[in-house]
């Protein structure tokens, strides 16, 4: 009975052994399916059963031995059929050409701000940058504001410390200019592309935070004919040859005489429509002639040299170009808006 029982104690360990992965698989085989098993020891025992015992022994170990070799041949079809899987490869046509990695599209401000790089390097402009936290004088002062200017009030300025010399996210890239005029000595021709903040309510046509561009050339003989030849070609190289350009008077604290830059709508081709008023024109920027009185607060000589300074808004130019209506997209980063300009 003893030995029995020991059939019936092994055929519950063999039906209740969990067979996950080829590990376990392997120590089921060795514990009762090898030849030196448990359920082997079991037949090497018949010798020692009674005979009269020993055909219901050998019967009941030979079920056993059967029960568990159908275990480990199920199990083992099963975790072959999982490896499997795991292991095959895709066909692959290595005829077929590559595929080229997915890449991201380039901001519609970061094309806008290269096309206009690449526009005045070609006149000569080389690219100047500088800090966006500045100091009241080379934001205000140096380029010729009064000290009661409305523009230096908190209502339309972000300070960042108040003071003897106030610190001030900067409202403009002129800062760049004057940074450049301190340094270098005429000839001086470069643009200054950045970032500029000013204290407004964000809507469809204004932001507190924008782009710029700003131009300044200075030398001997530097007319406003300059300018306007200058402008003119910027205007047919980034709109197209039948763009119209003109200039209207209007006050700058750093240029005189001053003018704002219209070009002719791009919508309606000067016609009249709502993006131009039914005027046929757009404002894209300003310009004029650097104020003496800048020059000499930067150290330059305003009887031996002249210059011009312009400066026109990048998102301002972009709306245009790719006819965006809400300027509040180019902040919101909505994938939607930007993969329009993947292939450009």
């Amino acid at each position: 009975m003893e030995h029995f029982s020991r059939i019936e104690t092994i055929k519950t360990e063999v039906q209740n052994f969990v067979i996950q992965d080829k590990e376990s698989l392997e120590a089921f085989r060795l514990a009762y399916v090898s030849g030196k098993s448990k359920i082997a020891d079991l037949l090497a025992e018949i010798k020692n059963i009674p005979q009269e015992n020993r055909k219901n022994y050998g019967a009941a170990v030979n079920a056993l031995k059967e029960l568990a070799q159908q275990k480990f041949k199920e199990h083992q079809q099963k975790i072959e059929e999982m490896l499997a899987q795991q292991v095959q490869a895709p066909q692959i046509d290595l005829t077929l050409p590559a595929v080229p990695n997915a890449l991201g599209s380039m901001h519609p401000l970061s094309i806008t701000k290269n096309r206009i790089i690449e526009i005045f390097e070609r006149l000569g402009f080389n690219v100047s940058e500088s800090y966006e936290i500045e100091d009241d004088f080379h934001n205000f002062t140096a380029l010729n504001f009064p000290p009661n200017h409305p523009a230096r009030e908190m209502q339309d300025t972000f300070f960042i410390e108040k003071g003897e010399n106030d610190i001030l996210l900067r409202t403009h890239t002129s800062t760049v200019q004057v940074r450049l005029m301190e340094t270098q000595k005429p000839p001086i021709r470069s643009i200054m592309p950045g970032r500029v903040f000013r204290n407004e309510a964000i809507s469809a046509r204004a932001h507190c935070i924008f782009h710029q561009v700003e131009g300044l050339f200075i030398d001997e003989n530097v007319s406003f004919a300059d300018l306007k030849q200058t402008l003119y070609h910027f205007a047919k190289e980034m709109f197209g040859k039948d763009t119209q350009i003109r200039f209207r008077p209007s006050f700058f604290p750093f240029t005189e005489p001053s003018a704002e830059i219209d070009i002719s709508c791009l919508i309606c081709k000067g016609k009249g429509c709502n993006v131009c008023k039914h005027t046929g024109w757009v404002e894209i920027g300003g310009a004029g002639m650097v104020d003496p009185n800048v020059l000499e607060s930067c150290k330059i000589d305003s009887q031996k040299y002249t210059g011009f300074a312009f400066g026109m808004g990048i998102e301002r130019i972009a709306m245009l170009k790719y006819g965006i209506k809400d300027l509040r997209l180019f902040t919101e980063n909505d994938l939607r808006f930007l993969q329009q300009f993947r292939h450009l």
